[in-house]
Formats: C-alpha cells, sequence, structure tokens
C-alpha cells in the first residue's frame, strides 16, 4: 500500500499511529469545549470516543484511512486527525476528520500537525494532491484551512445526510505538488514569527 501508518514528531505536536491506548486522554479532550455538540462537525461525544478509535481503526485495515492521535510537546492525546479518502494509485489523499481540544486550538499545534502531515504526504509519499474538506457554515475550520494555503476547488452541495438530519455541502479545498513548497514556506513562517 501507498500510504501506511507513520509516527510524525515536531517541537509542538507529535502524529502518532491512533490505538485504543489513546481511549482515556481522547474521552478528556472530547469533553474539553463540548465539541461534540457543535451540529456541523463529526467529533465523538467523550463516551462515543472507543466506537470512533474502533472505526477508524477498522478503515485503517481496509486500506482507506490511516488515523493519528495528535499528541502534545508533553506527550498527551489531545485529538486525531486522518490521512483519509486516500487513493493508492493516484497517490492523492485528504487530511480530515481532524479535532483537538478546546485548549490547544489556535496555539502552534495544528500548524505544526498539518506541517507534518502535509511534508510526509508531499516529500515521502510524493502525493499529487492533498484534499481537505469541510461543513460549507463551518467557517472557524475554513478559515484554517485557507491560512494552510489550500484553494477552494468547489463546494459539493447535498454532499451529505448530517446526524440531525440536515444536508451539509461541503467545501473541498487541496494542494498541489507544484504549490507545496510555496505552502511548506508560508507553514514554517508561521511557527517560526515573533508572536506577541
Amino acid at each position: 500500500m501507498w500510504a501506511t501508518s507513520v509516527s510524525l514528531t515536531g517541537q509542538h505536536c507529535a502524529a502518532v499511529p491512533l490505538s485504543s491506548a489513546h481511549a482515556g486522554e481522547l474521552r478528556e479532550a472530547a469533553a474539553d469545549g463540548e465539541l461534540h455538540r457543535l451540529w456541523y462537525t463529526t467529533v465523538p461525544a467523550p463516551e462515543g470516543v472507543e466506537d470512533e478509535i474502533a472505526r477508524r481503526l477498522d478503515l485503517l485495515e481496509s486500506g482507506s484511512m490511516v488515523p493519528f492521535a495528535v499528541l502534545d510537546a508533553s506527550g498527551k492525546a489531545v485529538g486525531m486527525t486522518t490521512y483519509m479518502n486516500i487513493d493508492h494509485p493516484n497517490r492523492r489523499l485528504e487530511i480530515g476528520s481532524t479535532w483537538y481540544r478546546k485548549a490547544v486550538q489556535r496555539t502552534p499545534l495544528n500548524t505544526e500537525c498539518k506541517l507534518l502531515l502535509l511534508r510526509h504526504a508531499f516529500e515521502t509519499l510524493d502525493a499529487i494532491a492533498v484534499e481537505f474538506r469541510t461543513h460549507f457554515i463551518n467557517h472557524q475550520s475554513r478559515r484554517a484551512i485557507e491560512r494552510l494555503g489550500a484553494k477552494l476547488d468547489g463546494v459539493l452541495r447535498t454532499h451529505m445526510i448530517m446526524a440531525n438530519g440536515t444536508l451539509r455541502d461541503t467545501a473541498v479545498y487541496s494542494i498541489t505538488t507544484p504549490e507545496w513548497p510555496t505552502v511548506k514556506a508560508n507553514l514554517q513562517w508561521q511557527l517560526e514569527k515573533p508572536r506577541g
């Protein structure tokens, strides 16, 4: 297979193969900010974390997902992310199903995690494109994706039925191989620039 489990480590975070051993810390992370109550996302409730880990590990077995636990600098699991919708023959994948506990949102952790995942996809896996998808009305997520340097490919209208029965319009973004050097330079600057 083209994309397989790997550990990626930076200064602010690490993305490591997801396992049931992360369940306790991820239950705590899911409770921080009650993120599962945001109807336009698919963050598991604390009591649903084990089932979500099992679902992601089943998709790993089928080859359609590579799930990660995201660890903070202290090594504590603070969220999840994945390579998903993996198209092995065409070297395309999506970075998605990402969520972080509220306490680490808007910190360098997400920027560095995306840098690690994108660097591995483009420089090790030789991906031709990496996608990001989110609910059209999830403006926080869309702004974060746009800050990465991804470009809007379009909107898939009435793309999915959400858990509450509403129809999701999905905003689809991507970064392509020729764009990667510029995106990489921007992400590195975001991490290195003076703060305050």
